[in-house]
């Protein structure tokens, strides 16, 4: 007679599926990078006054890198050709704002009298118009406008003692960007060699060729940043020349310039010239150029910077698109600033760590 096998117990753990088990797995593992991140990025934003003007300094590097290669293939010491990349980078800074501040200088006389015609065009209409706005109200309303004025003279000290301290912080960072910007051109290899010395030896053949990857992605995100930069000044100096308001050059410079930030860039420089188009020629004109200044933001934010920065780096264009917005809500006019070039450095990076696995050409799907 045969005995009845004893039923085998089950091992500890296997009544739970092996894909929740996965799952757990991974789960912990991403909280604790998850956790990690949220630590560097709370250290970055509580030195903010050193880490904002590092990251501007490393976009600035890789600004003039190719400009500092060019003068090292001419022999120049390194030094010299790192201060010789940065005197440039400030003549044409300079030269734009003094083209700005000659063209403002000639032409200031004749938009005051045109800006004091203009309101006094705009009173006159407040009088006669369809809100029938009497001199005797608006006498009030200036009249409490300046009783409000008096009454928070304090307050407005502190909001005018808190910008000053805004300004004095940006000048230092401006410094500090400067400096760093200096060394990290003249001697750029030798800190990234300091840096990687703390890498194990058998990953630094890997590490290198990533680093590498990344840095002439990083190189390619700014030229197409000028690029991008260039078309936003073409297209504001188009509609000024359109609509014939003075300053058209002047406005052409100041786009390019202030394209380098977004969001508040490009608000800036169309702010500008609808204010120019409203005393030059009045609402109508205003109004046009603020459709054209609406219509060269849109096409930066959904054509221009995700096709031109995107293909730069090697990032969808859908990416870049949601890496602006992302940086934009996280960080503000840093974060949007930040994000493409943070994106760029690291997925080249990734890339060029195992790049046998992600250059090799991917089958195509079915259609």
């Amino acid at each position: 007679m045969l005995t009845p096998r004893p039923r085998r117990q089950p091992e500890p753990g296997s009544r739970v599926p092996q894909g929740l088990r996965t799952a757990a797995d991974w789960s912990w593992r991403v909280l604790v990078v998850a956790a990690v991140v949220a630590l560097l990025w709370w250290l970055l934003t509580y030195f903010s006054a050193v880490s904002v003007p590092v990251a501007v300094a490393v976009l600035l590097t890789a600004l003039l890198t190719p400009l500092n290669r060019l003068l090292r293939g001419w022999k120049w010491h390194p030094a010299l050709a790192a201060a010789a990349c940065l005197l440039v980078m400030v003549l044409i800074v300079v030269g734009v704002i003094a083209a700005i501040g000659a063209q403002v200088v000639r032409e200031w006389p004749q938009l005051w009298d045109k800006a004091l015609a203009g309101f006094a065009t705009f009173v006159n209409w407040l009088a006669t118009g369809p809100l029938h706005i009497e001199q005797a109200q608006l006498d009030t309303y200036f009249t409490q406008f300046t009783d409000w004025v008096n009454a928070s003279r304090a307050d407005l000290a502190a909001v005018a003692a808190h910008a000053g301290v805004g300004v004095g912080h940006f000048f230092a960072g401006l410094a500090i960007a400067l400096i760093a910007t200096f060394f990290f051109l003249a001697s750029g290899r030798g800190i990234w060699a300091s840096i990687t010395r703390l890498v194990p030896r058998h990953y630094l053949l890997a590490t290198g060729r990533a680093a590498d990857r990344g840095w002439a992605s990083l190189v390619s995100y700014m030229r197409a940043q000028v690029l991008v930069a260039l078309v936003d000044a073409l297209g504001i100096l188009i509609g000024a020349l359109a609509l014939r308001l003075p300053m058209p050059w002047a406005l052409f410079a100041l786009t390019f310039v202030a394209a380098f930030v977004p969001v508040v860039g490009a608000v800036l420089a169309g702010t500008v010239a609808c204010a120019l188009a409203l005393v030059t020629y009045g609402p109508v004109s205003a109004l046009i150029m603020l459709a054209i200044t609406v219509f060269v933001m849109e096409a930066e934010g959904h054509f221009l910077q995700p096709i031109l920065l995107g293909r730069a780096v090697s990032l969808h264009p859908l990416a870049v698109l949601l890496g602006l917005a992302v940086g934009a809500t996280i960080a503000g006019i840093v974060g949007a600033l930040l994000v493409i070039p943070v994106l760029a450095f690291s997925v080249a990076f990734i890339r060029g760590l195992d790049p046998e696995r992600f250059d090799q050409p991917r089958a195509s799907l079915p259609e």
